[in-house]
């Protein structure tokens, strides 16, 4: 379980992962060391990974969707792992309601999505149907868990002038 340090470290990674760490540590109070230290336990025990975030109608990728699934009885898992092995699925989740998993995938237009949903996802045996439902316009993208306000000094530095790191 994380302690209020780690939770604090994340949360200042979440919004600048490049943020060094004497930075971190300053405005904790802790040393450089402690935080490094937290940050590569938390990154090897899998709780974070610091990663580049694009938004994918940068990298060419203009169709997205979010697809449900219908599965047959009993093989929710061995289609999840199908499914995962597809580079468009950027997310998928199991669900309860009218769809037993849910994928969010992006294609590079609507031509790749047709035969995605067509050739690939579709021809997955135990897949009984979906549903695509089509992204017209992305209102927020954020990759932040849990914190809902930036830390004090990073919205301080904001309106002073500073650096303003918010990727929502």
């Amino acid at each position: 379980m994380l302690d209020d340090l780690d939770r604090q470290i994340i949360s200042f990674l979440q919004y600048d992962g490049r943020m060094p760490f004497t930075t971190i540590a300053a405005e904790l109070g802790t040393t450089e060391g402690t935080v490094r230290r937290r940050v590569k336990q938390l990154s090897e025990n899998g709780t974070m990974q610091v990663v580049a975030i694009v938004e994918p109608h940068h990298m060419g990728w203009e169709e997205s969707a979010m697809i449900g699934i219908s599965v047959k009885t009993n093989l929710i898992s061995t289609i999840a792992d199908e499914i995962a092995k597809l580079p468009e699925v950027a997310y998928l989740f199991q669900a309860a309601g009218d769809y037993d998993l849910i994928a969010e995938v992006f294609c590079r237009d609507r031509d790749h999505f047709v035969s995605f949903l067509n050739d690939e996802l579709q021809q997955i045996e135990g897949i009984e149907r979906t549903q695509s439902f089509m992204m017209l316009k992305m209102h927020k993208l954020s990759y932040r868990w849990g914190e809902v306000q930036p830390p004090e000094f990073v919205q301080q530095s904001a309106n002073s002038g500073g650096r303003k790191k918010d990727h929502s």
